[in-house]
Parts: C-alpha cells; structure tokens; sequence
C-alpha cells in the first residue's frame, strides 16, 4: 500500500486521494525503480535495475524502440519527450514519478469523464476509472490518443451526485491483486511513446 502522506504531498491535487490509489493499484507499482518495456503486445525481458542511474539507462536503450513505463505510476517514458538526453533521473523519484503520472492521468480521466457526459451517478464511476485505467495503459480511448489529446479541463472529476455521504468515488471496488494490471490490445493502437508532439501539462488546473 502507498503511504498516505506521500500521496497527499505528491499527487495532482485535481484527483481524490482515492482515486490515485485504485490509479496505482490497478495501473501501477510499488517499486519505484520498476520498468516495464513492451514491443507491441509483447513484453520485453530487461534486467531489474537497482538504482536510478541503472534505471535511466535502461530507459534510453529502449526509448523510441519500445513502450516504456516507468515507476510508480508506470509513466509513459515517451511523452512529451523528442530525443532520450531529454530524459530527467528524478522520473524514477518516488514523489516525482507520482506528480508526473497523476497529472497525466487526470488529463486522462477528464477526457474519459467527458465521454460518459461527466456523470457523477455513483453507478457510472467505476466504469469510468475502469475505462481511465485501460487508456492509460493502452494509450487510447474511443480511438483517441489522450496522452497527445487537448485536456478539457473544468471537469467534475468524481464529486458525489447527491449530498449523500455514501455516494463517492469511494465505493468504487479495489483492485483485486493489488499489483499492476496488463494493458488491454488496441489493434489500432501506435506507440505512444514515438509521438514527436510535446505535451503541454501546464494545463491541468486543480479542481474547484
């Protein structure tokens, strides 16, 4: 489980506490250090690094080669990033990594949110974090590429429909091992990472 405190401090301010637990729970790691490199749907056996430096390194062998997800939040490795020296050691930072792949993600979750007419009925929640995951993880939803997508912003993200307690983002089931989730196969899919548009995160504004 995630230290609390590490959330609060680190995590975008526009997502529930709950939400980026089920985020990391589902879509995640525990392992800071943790890289995970798929060519295609086929994931790529790489040698565990042990610290940062070795992580970072192994990042730029593979970047523009593969799908690279790194930490945390399993942060695509490519965004917004045009040639591997661009590439920061504080991507593999506990609280970094945190920052980064949360204020990602609520781009993602606004984008999703909006399809589903930003509903805040307690029943359509956890269809839409389920959605958010599997577009985080395959990098498109409803054939958009959300990384490289505007962000809508002023989206409700998950506030109760009612004024009552029992109706929240809170209700929606845990993950059941805990552990990473794969990402679902997107046929249609590119590599997100080979995208030569930088993204803009500026954007994201934390919820009224």
């Amino acid at each position: 489980m995630l230290d609390a405190v590490l959330i609060h401090q680190c995590a975008d301010p526009s997502l529930k506490p709950a939400i980026v637990e089920q985020f990391i729970a589902k879509a995640g790691s525990q392992d800071p250090l943790a890289i995970t490199v798929r060519s295609g749907t086929r994931v790529v056996l790489v040698p565990k690094p042990t610290t940062p430096e070795e992580a970072l390194a192994l990042i730029r062998d593979n970047l523009g080669r593969n799908t690279v997800r790194v930490g945390i939040t399993q942060y695509p490795a490519g965004v917004g990033i045009v040639e591997a020296g661009q590439l920061k050691p504080d991507m593999v930072e506990p609280c970094e990594n945190i920052r980064m792949g949360t204020t990602l993600f609520a781009k993602v979750f606004r984008i999703v949110s909006k399809w589903y007419g930003n509903s805040t009925a307690k029943q359509v929640l956890p269809q839409v974090m389920d959605d958010a995951v599997i577009a985080w993880q395959t990098g498109y939803f409803e054939g958009v590429a959300v990384f490289r997508s505007e962000d809508p912003g002023d989206v409700k993200l998950a506030k109760p429909e009612a004024a009552d307690p029992e109706t929240s983002v809170q209700d929606i089931p845990p993950a059941q091992d805990g552990g990473a989730a794969e990402p679902a196969t997107n046929a249609g899919a590119s590599d997100p990472n080979k995208a030569g548009i930088r993204i803009d995160l500026s954007g994201i504004g934390s919820r009224p």
